[in-house]
């Protein structure tokens, strides 16, 4: 008796060994180290991951102290490793649901195609999935843009933490969310009846044209005067951007502009076409939108860069093509 007692006793000490062994001893990955655990899951799938992905030490002790602790769920998500840590702080990780996020930005003018890069880049899926939400979940702007073709102008420019756990529709409708929440701090959104100002979709288009033409804040509302100028008197826009945004759309841009581009076939080329494009072209800022809904007043027609990053501008054709000759001199120049 005193034999089997003695082993018992033996067996015991060598389980709770190998137990504390495996709980205490940190394990360190060989390299940073990502693992996805996804929602249904369960604890023996879990601890399969944890192991094959060489974060802990055994399945079985996993298994065994998540049993102990089987009121604290853990939680789907990614985790990165990228440290020494025991098996208890890796459970206790996974039941906090201390996932890992992952960082997009967006600048002020970043047009859908950009986005779907960034968002590519960040690991969060194909650029050409976030692209096809951007260009047919329009439903989400139904109510500020009943005519859009797409999301483009209301992905609003921002720095957004994203996890891979997240679709992109999700990833779509935070960034309109965001727009949302700075077109009505700003009144571009009637902030008592939650509805569009008049001409919201307008004042987009207009936005967007303005951010990508100028990154100078205190200069876009004369760039809005100008374009709004141009408007009243009927005269066409005659912005660059337009043709780029143009050439993206029909995926033939080659990333530079030649005189022959000026006659691109496009609604959104606004050298022939007189008025704003038919959509954003381009996903402006909180200044932009500002600058749109609250343009200077001034009798400028014209602008051109002055090769110093900001523009001069220009009341005639006369003074306009002073300007440029003056900015081909410094180009000439550098």
């Amino acid at each position: 008796m005193r034999k089997i007692f003695g082993l018992f006793v033996i067996a015991v000490f060598a389980f709770a060994s190998w137990f504390a062994w495996a709980l205490l001893a940190p394990v360190e990955p060989s390299t940073e180290t990502f693992v996805m655990l996804r929602p249904g899951y369960s604890t023996h799938h879990i601890a399969a991951e944890l192991k094959s992905s060489g974060i802990i030490r055994s399945e079985k002790a996993f298994i065994l102290w998540h049993y102990l602790h089987r009121g604290r769920s853990l939680k789907a998500g990614e985790y990165r490793f990228d440290q020494s840590r025991n098996m208890i702080d890796v459970h206790n990780r996974l039941a906090r649901g201390d996932v890992y996020f992952r960082t997009v930005v967006v600048p002020e003018g970043f047009t859908m195609f950009d986005i779907a890069r960034a968002v590519e880049a960040a690991g969060l899926g194909p650029a050409e999935d976030f692209l096809k939400v951007a260009q047919s979940d329009t439903a989400l702007i139904a109510d500020l843009a009943p005519s859009a073709s797409s999301l483009e102008g209301y992905l609003f420019p921002d720095t957004y933490q994203f996890s891979r756990m997240m679709t992109m529709q999700e990833m779509a409708a935070a960034m309109v969310k965001q727009f949302r929440q700075v077109a009505n701090q700003i009144g571009l959104i009637q902030t008592q009846e939650g509805t569009p100002s008049e001409g919201l979709d307008q004042t987009v288009i207009m936005a967007s044209i303005i951010e990508k033409e100028t990154a100078v804040a205190e200069e876009r509302p004369l760039v809005a005067s100008v374009y709004y100028n141009r408007l009243e008197k009927k005269i066409a826009l005659d912005a660059d951007p337009s043709i780029i945004y143009a050439e993206l759309l029909a995926g033939t841009y080659t990333g530079a502009l030649h005189h022959d581009d000026m006659h691109f076939d496009s609604p959104y080329n606004t050298y022939t076409h007189v008025g704003v494009p038919p959509g954003p072209i381009g996903n402006p800022g909180k200044s932009a939108l500002e600058a749109a809904m609250h343009p200077a007043q001034s009798d400028y027609y014209y602008f051109v860069a002055d090769a110093a990053g900001h523009h001069r501008f220009a009341r005639t054709i006369e003074e306009h093509n002073k300007n440029v000759a003056v900015y081909r001199r410094a180009m000439r120049g550098q």
